[in-house]
């Protein structure tokens, strides 16, 4: 039970990444405060029919198997192509020590996404880049 009201909405429950460990791993990131923002591309909101996230909205994170493991509010949103992004900016993920990493990760993650959703993953595409904080974790 969490202390958030009970008419709280949530507008998603994820997991991250492609695979177990990943999802697991970034999770993890999450729980102990390291991770606190996380980025998609635009494309992947459009094919999902989700709507892009915006400050103050509640979502439930998830472990690889579905079970629910925290709730995160957005702070704020960014959209930039994925050319764009900086290390000032990429860090706040908690994931990579530098730019190269996080680019190099990220270009694997966009393209398989991209593979299942049918979009393709290029250096112009846009990239959302979510802040947030956890409000509450089990």
């Amino acid at each position: 039970e969490t202390s958030l009201p009970a008419d709280t909405v949530y507008t998603e429950s994820f997991h991250f990444d492609l695979d177990e460990k990943s999802a697991n791993g970034l999770l993890a990131l999450v729980l102990c405060g390291k991770k606190r923002a996380t980025s998609s591309s635009l494309y992947a909101f459009s094919a999902q029919g989700n709507p892009i996230p915006k400050p103050g909205d509640y979502s439930i994170v998830t472990d690889w198997s579905g079970t629910p493991r925290c709730v995160i509010r957005t702070q704020s949103v960014t959209c930039l192509p994925f050319r764009d992004m900086t290390f000032t900016i990429c860090r706040r993920e908690g994931e990579d020590e530098n730019l190269d990493s996080w680019k190099r990760s990220h270009t694997h993650f966009f393209t398989e996404e991209g593979k299942q959703l049918g979009y393709s993953f290029s250096e112009d595409m846009p990239v959302i880049f979510e802040d947030f904080e956890v409000v509450y974790q089990k």
